[in-house]
């Protein structure tokens, strides 16, 4: 009976011992998957930060590259302007009329820009283009305002101490006015 109850005893053990590692060996496997999708998470991160770095090099690359426009030396900076109606078949505008401002050759980040200022107030912004020798400018009114108002300058004769054009006003597509104008370099 002793070898029968030993043999139990040991049989019992044995069986325990099994089933413990069976249970051992499904846990690591368990781990071992787990595992498994951390690692496939990470790799996914690692591409997405590979990526990531990539784009911010190109950025930076392109920003390096990006050419700003600027005004010629002899045409950037601050004129005098004489601005007198030439024709005219708007009611706003007689021929005769006359105006001084300040007119200043600059750029933004993206384009050229000409600021009009009056009494150290800016009356208007236009955007310029300069080619072949002749600087464009042009405002035009939101879709919101109550004229629709349109002005294009274009100034043609260049030196560096005077510049000549013409500005035509177009309002609500009905009338249109014509000026010359006149920029002298400011000596300050």
């Amino acid at each position: 009976m002793l070898k029968n109850t030993f043999f139990l005893f040991v049989s019992v053990a044995f069986l325990l011992t099994a089933c413990t590692n069976n249970h051992k060996e499904e846990l690591i496997a368990e781990r071992e998957k787990q595992l498994l999708e951390k690692e496939k998470l990470f790799a996914q991160k690692e591409s997405q930060y590979q990526a990531l770095l990539k784009m911010r090099d190109s950025i930076f690359a392109n920003k390096d590259s990006v050419i700003i426009p600027t005004w010629p030396q002899e045409i950037a900076g601050i004129w005098n302007s004489k601005v007198i109606c030439t024709e005219s078949n708007c009611s706003d505008y007689v021929v005769g009329d006359q105006r001084s401002d300040t007119w200043e050759f600059d750029h933004d980040s993206t384009q050229l820009v000409t600021k009009i200022i009056n009494n150290n107030n800016l009356i208007r912004l236009y955007t310029g283009k300069f080619e072949n020798n002749e600087i464009k400018l042009n405002y035009k009114t939101d879709s919101t305002a109550s004229k629709n108002v349109e002005m294009n300058v274009v100034l043609n004769d260049i030196s560096d101490t005077k510049i000549k054009g013409i500005r035509t006003i177009t309002v609500d597509n009905n009338c249109t006015a014509k000026f010359s104008v006149e920029l002298v370099r400011n000596k300050k």
